[in-house]
C-alpha cells in the first residue's frame, strides 16, 4: 500500500543519512521502520496483561 508522509528538513536529512549508512534506499528504510513499529507488541500492554492474568488466575480457573 503506497503512502506518503511529510518530514521536516531535519527528519529528512536524518533518514537520508541513516539510509546511506545502512546502504538501503530511504523508502526501504522508512518502510522497515513502519513495519517494525506496527508489528512490535507494546511492552506496557504485555506487562498489564500479565498482571491481569496473574491477579485473576483463580477466577479464570473457576470459570473454566
Amino acid at each position: 500500500m503506497p503512502i506518503s508522509i511529510e518530514l521536516s528538513d531535519q527528519q529528512a536529512q536524518a533518514l537520508s543519512a541513516a539510509a546511506q549508512r545502512l546502504q538501503v534506499s530511504e523508502a526501504d528504510l522508512a518502510a522497515a521502520a513502519v513495519r517494525d513499529l506496527v508489528t512490535q507488541r507494546d511492552a506496557a500492554f504485555d506487562a498489564a496483561a500479565q498482571r491481569v492474568l496473574t491477579k485473576n488466575k483463580e477466577l479464570y480457573r473457576r470459570l473454566a
